[in-house]
């Protein structure tokens, strides 16, 4: 095993970092092993080891979709609600 000899500080959302807590001590891997794997997986593969993309957006709400009326029309009805 190769001796560990670079220090991360990161800033992560609280919520998501108790999450995972949460997860990886079912698991019974520490957190620093996880994101070891992470980067490992980086390293090894040359990519992100996982899709990373913007949600899909349903075409009823997609704003790029719409003309000025019918983007107008819908912002009109979410503020009178």
């Amino acid at each position: 095993m190769m001796e560990k000899t670079a220090i991360l500080n990161l800033r992560v959302n609280p919520t998501v970092k108790e999450q995972e807590e949460k997860v990886l001590s079912r698991l019974g891997i520490p957190m620093s092993i996880a994101i070891d794997m992470y980067l490992n997986q980086i390293s090894l593969t040359g990519r992100i080891p996982f899709a990373v993309a913007l949600p899909k957006v349903p075409d009823a709400i997609n704003a790029d979709l719409m003309t000025n009326v019918q983007l107008h029309d819908k912002l009109k009805k979410v503020m009178m609600i």
